[in-house]
């Protein structure tokens, strides 16, 4: 009787680089950062629309629940961006610094508006080996995405601004389910 043996891919704990595609690195991290907010609306139970031409808003966010009292259907716009520049230190670094263009901030600050926008940070390690790894019971997406809600933000900057993101706002379903309810029932993000 034979054994069946993982396949290569992330099951072994092989250190060697598999050949990767030529796909430009910041392409990579946008597509891993649509990943990380993808499985983040399915375990919410949102749904998500990707709006076209995107004007500076990358997704739209709906969640349907019957605790909301504005309508039946919250929804918020999202802006995704995704850095390695920014080592992940975890939680006993309170905020780290990120950096927009004035454009992309005045659109996210803008107040009041209508349907709320949230900005979504990705940090990932620099190395694409270390993005993720599978496993029989699980897949890790490294690192993390955090959010922050820039309403009202004040543009600083002659061309960009620094905004401070906390790390106490960890982007995921239980988040996303938290902000969607205060949205749902009138509130901020």
């Amino acid at each position: 009787m034979a054994i069946a043996q993982p396949e290569r891919g992330g099951l072994l704990p092989e250190r060697t680089s598999p050949s990767r595609g030529a796909l430009a690195t910041t392409a990579c991290m946008e597509t891993l950062q649509v990943g990380y907010l993808h499985a983040v609306a399915a375990a919410a139970g949102c749904s998500l629309s990707q709006p076209f031409p995107d004007n500076g808003i990358d997704w739209h966010i709906s969640h349907t629940a019957p605790g909301h009292t504005v309508d039946d259907e919250a929804t918020i716009k999202v802006q995704l961006k995704c850095t390695y520049q920014l080592p992940p230190r975890g939680p006993a670094d309170r905020f780290f610094s990120f950096t927009l263009d004035n454009e992309h901030l005045t659109k996210l600050a803008r107040t009041p508006v209508s349907v709320h926008k949230i900005l979504v940070v990705m940090l990932a390690p620099r190395s694409q080996d270390d993005w993720l790894r599978a496993g029989h019971d699980r897949l890790d997406l490294r690192h993390c995405c955090y959010w922050a809600n820039l309403a009202g933000h004040p543009v600083t900057g002659r061309r960009r601004t620094t905004v401070r993101i906390s790390t106490a706002r960890i982007f995921d379903d239980r988040a996303l389910c938290e902000i969607m309810t205060r949205v749902g029932t009138g509130g901020r993000p």
